[in-house]
């Protein structure tokens, strides 16, 4: 009796990925995204990365990755869902609470991504004996954004970020590099067209150009990467934004294709993080900031950038009711606190 032929290892390769969440999928030879070097260099000469140091110190190797793994030959390109089941714009009018990127709102997508990764990895080089392989996930000098759109999974938008027609902008990247010669799926195709929407939505205005970032005028580099004082001229366009922005996202028209039933289990909103009280976060010491967001992304930034963003968004606020909280923070040991603080008092108490 004939043993029934196996299905082409990139389609087994495939049904393994999503059964360990991962709604996305595609393949990219190493070399199919020529164009990231170049405009990654540019985007440096031009000091658009901000105090982002490690972008400019590695950039030899982000911008390839045979740069960084000589023997690459295929990037296997993989998303995860967190589409929210809410208007992540909602608590624009709240102004006494916290704005936490959606991302944030979860589990840490890091450790999520990671593990399952390692688990579609762990089983290609049980299925191809000759293979070795590498995952990725944000932390390492990879250009995930580019190689995705040439893997297929979508394109980048005017707002750079990727795009997906199905999952629209909520996706969760990371990539497995290999050595074996697997074959590539058609790159995403823009169709962005006129649209200006996450142009438009920016508070700061951080898009010099369609598809062209200034870091050092976003919201979610000055909340999170930016560790010192934010700039005086853009501290009111920040709101009640405390960690991240989702403004140029949510404004993406394909988000309305985007099916919530998709997004993984572990980035369901944790419910102190959803609309936390900027009373609360003006009065966290290190300990109650390393309870309250334990095992949450936010815990990277620490005690002190929280505090100062929540600073900010009292001052924004126009509630007096924040002041003696703020006098407090006058005298804090962080001089980013202290700045933050007197600032939001003057535009409490003009």
């Amino acid at each position: 009796m004939v043993a029934e032929a196996l299905p082409p290892l990139e389609e087994r390769l495939e049904a393994v990925a999503r059964a360990h969440g991962f709604v996305a999928f595609g393949i990219a030879d190493a070399d199919a995204a020529p164009q990231t070097a170049a405009r990654l260099d540019q985007w440096l000469a031009e000091g658009r990365h901000g105090d982002m140091i490690w972008m400019e110190s590695r950039a030899g190797q982000r911008g390839s990755p045979k740069g960084l793994w000589p023997e690459v030959k295929s990037v296997i390109a993989l998303g995860m869902s967190y589409a929210p089941a809410f208007d992540p714009l909602l608590l624009a009018d709240h102004p006494d609470r916290g704005r936490v990127s959606v991302y944030a709102q979860g589990g840490d997508y890091h450790d999520v991504v990671k593990k399952a990764l390692k688990a579609v990895a762990r089983w290609l080089v049980a299925e191809a004996k000759d293979a070795e392989v590498k995952v990725f996930v944000d932390t390492a000098p990879v250009m995930e954004k580019p190689l995705s759109a040439a893997a297929g999974l979508g394109w980048q938008g005017k707002h750079t970020n990727l795009v997906s027609r199905e999952h629209g902008s909520w996706l969760f990247l990371g990539a497995i590099y290999t050595t074996l010669d697997l074959e590539g799926r058609k790159p995403g195709r823009d169709t962005c067209g006129s649209c200006t929407a996450c142009q438009d939505a920016c508070p700061t205005q951080a898009f010099p150009a369609p598809y062209r970032l200034d870091a050092r005028r976003c919201i979610s580099y000055l909340t999170i990467e930016h560790n010192g004082p934010i700039p005086i001229e853009l501290r009111r366009g920040i709101g009640n934004r405390i960690y991240g922005c989702d403004d140029c996202l949510a404004a993406c028209p394909w988000n309305k294709f985007a099916d919530r039933a998709h997004a993984h289990r572990a980035f369901l909103p944790r419910a102190e993080l959803v609309a936390p009280s900027l009373a609360d976060l003006l009065a966290l010491d290190d300990s109650g900031f390393r309870q309250v967001f334990a095992g949450s992304p936010i815990k990277r930034i620490g005690r002190n950038r929280m505090v100062r963003n929540a600073a900010i968004a009292a001052g924004n606020s126009g509630d007096t009711r924040f002041v003696p909280a703020l006098e407090r923070l006058t005298g804090d040991e962080s001089p980013m606190v202290v700045d933050a603080a007197f600032w939001a008092l003057a535009e409490l108490t003009p």
